[in-house]
């Protein structure tokens, strides 16, 4: 079927050069209102079949990019069910415009999941998503909070811990528990190189906040697009990606690459609360967080906490990514730049500059990611996330944590 002979149908993603089309028929006779929906590489739509049966969903992916497609057997006629092959199947781009998945149907009986089971499982990915979320966050409140700036750079950080993963693991072909450690150490590297050659010059030149705010702008942007200049626009895949699921209860099952994700998530975590609050360093940086003049005055090698920030801050990012690239599933040159608005999201609705306020607000916005899409559209569950952000911010305009002084 051509791309020309898709867009008679109910389609979605006309602006994506590639798309998958199909053709939900029963007994010959076309089927309308089945709803159809499309994830993969961090993207999700969704669309309905029209009067003739027909659906189009367009795609952003290229060659080799695999997408699962998904028929709502509630949709279907009582009684009808896909027969062959199950409700969700898998498709990967070929070198054409348009790929064909087509569903057998007839009757049968229908395997369904509770509502229940439907609510834990996305609050299990949403509590997944959001620790993941939360590494990122706390490293640019951490920064936000000692140098007051807003990096919008700490998406290429995140992306540029998966790259190397990849290059790591699959380039060079190094174990990927030997891999991720690298990667992250480079990630913390690359902090310290930013502050080193960028960051503390320019405060040292006293630009104001705006200024460095901008440079972060062009600097993401020049380092997303030399991503893609060296990695391609395709989406790669890390080892062990396809990882098998393990049953938890009832029809909830995690990937063993999700149950390891969420361990080293928490106990990252919890390794960085224990320096936070126990360590000198730590209490440094929460001090200089509060009141940067006073910390000086006291003693406080505020230049040095600042660089140890930035190398924290690096190396969680590049977790996060390489965790990212797990759940999307896949590694994608703006990959970062996919969640950087939830990052912000995060950081904001917890409080600015306060690392557990971080943390808080990046679980609040995974479980609403991820429990909206029972309610709204796949391709809709980022708004909820954000229409709560405004919502709270309305009546507390610091956040969950954050303190009055902090606004502005």
């Amino acid at each position: 079927m051509s791309a020309g002979t898709a867009a008679l149908a109910d389609s979605v993603g006309e602006e994506y050069e590639r798309g998958i089309t199909g053709n939900v028929k029963l007994d010959g006779e076309p089927l309308s209102g089945i709803r159809i929906t499309v994830d993969g590489g961090g993207y999700s739509a969704e669309t309905v079949t029209g009067a003739d049966g027909k659906w189009f969903i367009g795609v952003p992916g290229t060659e080799g990019d695999a997408y699962k497609i998904t028929l709502d057997q509630t949709t279907l006629p009582e009684g009808i069910a896909v027969t062959e092959g199950g409700a969700t199947q898998e498709k990967v781009l070929g070198k054409g415009t348009t790929v064909v998945q087509n569903f057998f149907i007839g009757e049968g009986t229908r395997v369904t999941v509770s509502m229940f089971d439907q609510v834990v499982a996305r609050l299990i990915y949403g509590i997944n998503f959001g620790l993941m979320l939360g590494l990122a966050a706390v490293g640019l409140s951490l920064v936000f909070g000692t140098t007051g700036l807003s990096n919008f750079a700490h998406s290429e950080m995140v992306t540029f811990g998966a790259i190397m993963a990849l290059v790591l693991g699959t380039g060079l072909q190094l174990p990927i528990w030997l891999a991720i450690p690298a990667a992250v150490l480079l990630s913390g590297g690359l902090g310290w190189a930013l502050d080193a050659g960028l960051w503390k010059p320019l405060r040292k030149k006293g630009l104001a906040l705006v200024q460095l705010m901008i440079v972060s702008i062009g600097l993401s942007l020049t380092v997303r697009y030399l991503f893609q200049y060296f990695v391609g626009g395709g989406t790669e895949q890390l080892p062990g990606a396809d990882s098998t699921l393990v049953p938890l209860f009832g029809s909830v099952a995690l990937s063993v690459t999700d149950l390891v994700s969420m361990g080293i998530s928490i106990v990252v975590i919890g390794g960085f609360a224990w320096w936070l609050l126990k360590t000198k360093t730590g209490k440094a940086t929460r001090a200089i967080s509060d009141n940067p003049d006073l910390a000086a005055a006291s003693g406080i090698d505020v230049d040095k906490v600042i660089q140890t920030v930035w190398i924290i801050s690096g190396a969680l990012a590049g977790l996060a990514g390489v965790l990212w690239a797990y759940f999307r599933p896949g590694i994608k040159w703006d990959m970062g730049a996919q969640i950087l608005l939830l990052i912000f999201a995060a950081v904001t609705l917890g409080g600015l500059g306060t690392a557990f306020g971080a943390l808080l607000g990046s679980l609040v916005v995974g479980i609403l990611v991820e429990t909206s899409s029972l309610l709204i559209p796949a391709d809709l569950k980022y708004v909820g996330a954000l229409v709560v952000l405004i919502g709270i911010l309305l009546f507390r305009p610091q956040g969950i944590l954050g303190k009055k002084q902090r606004i502005g």
